[in-house]
């Protein structure tokens, strides 16, 4: 009950703290121009979205998301579930059947971190989504943000990570007591899937080369299949370079000279290590976006940090009925609202996608109004309300 008032008082309070302003275009992050995309790129109707606010911070982030959407008139309709609070037989999980079915029903959706409890035997509510909506490929670009410095410059890269398989696919038991086997699954239809993706993705964004990323020197079998696949897809786009890379040369190369690669593409495991390490060379997965492709035209964009319940708002006391809202203010929505972009070009809305992407890098390149993470002491209504200023 708490919760949910505090989410009363959050979407009253914060819906009258922005300003607008002007506004500049800038480069596309992500976009489709898959017959999906385009049914949704009219802006004259309202287009309902899926959003998960999730745990921890992410009422917050998702709470600057929805203002920043208002504030540059975005015609997007929220239709917004929670994590329950028991589990969903349907799903073995606490995410339920009816927002599975949210998804499933407007292709299109934005989540924030979830959190599932670790050692408790629960299914993980990340994983539940990508079985359950078939969410195939994981999308990150990384790039350099303009004015935020890194030990890095000019990086630009795309990491592209298949989603349903390999060391992720929960099959795991004892085989005697003290001895415990996991099993990493690899098929032609998944990785034939993945792969085709990553050339079409590359080929459609004028992206020179593909890496596929392996460990097919120690794990011949499962880790061959993909690279076979990976040279099938290969040889039907002979203007894009392809190469193999064995995963602990490309994080070495990764950290030595980014620069050298351009697209990625990797089985599961690689793919959740490999792109964290990408995020770290521009900042951090506070500023790193990541949207989720799936069949039948689904399209989930995502934060991939986590709801870092230490700095979560909480409510704090209650008097007499009156909840008392403590909220620490001091979440990163960055990644939600980059990620919020990349939604915003599946469904072909450039303009509005533009708008938003220019006014959060001017933002942060100002240095006037950063969080914490960014080195700076701004709160999220502060950071949020800035980048309103700039709309």
């Amino acid at each position: 009950m708490a919760s949910q008032l505090l989410r009363r008082v959050i979407g009253s309070r914060s819906s009258t703290h922005f300003l607008s302003g002007g506004a500049n275009p800038c480069p596309a992050l992500l976009s489709s121009s898959s017959p999906a995309a385009r049914v949704f790129s009219s802006t004259s109707t309202p287009i309902t979205a899926t959003l998960f606010p999730g745990d921890g911070i992410g009422p917050e982030i998702a709470e600057s998301v929805k203002q920043i959407f208002r504030e540059a008139e975005v015609p997007i309709e929220w239709e917004e579930h929670y994590v329950g609070e028991q589990i969903d037989p349907r799903t073995q999980s606490f995410l339920t059947w009816e927002s599975l079915e949210s998804v499933r029903r407007n292709k299109v959706g934005l989540k924030g971190p979830m959190a599932t409890p670790i050692g408790k035997g629960h299914r993980s509510l990340n994983l539940t989504l990508r079985k359950e909506l078939n969410l195939y490929a994981n999308v990150r670009p990384c790039y350099s943000l303009p004015g935020y410095k890194t030990r890095y410059d000019d990086v630009d890269l795309i990491t592209i990570r298949e989603n349903t398989e390999g060391e992720y696919s929960g099959l795991e038991h004892q085989v005697v007591r003290g001895v415990v086997e996991s099993l990493k699954i690899i098929t032609r239809q998944a990785s034939l899937r993945v792969a085709e993706y990553a050339f079409h993705y590359a080929k459609a964004h004028g992206r020179e080369r593909v890496s596929a990323i392996h460990k097919a020197n120690i794990m011949q079998k499962t880790d061959g299949l993909f690279l076979k696949c990976c040279r099938e897809v290969a040889e039907k786009y002979p203007d894009i370079k392809y190469e193999e890379v064995v995963i602990d040369n490309c994080c070495m190369m990764l950290v030595k000279n980014p620069a050298l690669f351009d697209v990625l593409v990797m089985p599961n495991l690689y793919g959740d290590i490999i792109s964290d390490l990408c995020a770290g060379l521009i900042g951090g997965l506070g500023l790193t976006p990541s949207c989720n492709i799936g069949e039948g035209g689904i399209a989930l964009a995502e934060a991939v940090h986590g709801s870092a319940p230490d700095i979560a708002g909480k409510v704090c006391s209650q008097v007499i009925f009156l909840v008392v809202e403590c909220l620490q203010n001091l979440a990163n929505p960055t990644a939600l609202l980059l990620s919020a972009v990349t939604m915003l070009r599946h469904l072909e809305l450039h303009d509005k996608a533009d708008r938003i992407q220019d006014a959060i890098l001017k933002t942060i390149a100002e240095g006037k109004y950063r969080t914490a993470d960014l080195g700076g002491k701004s709160t999220t209504t502060d950071f949020t309300q800035a980048i309103c200023d700039h709309l």
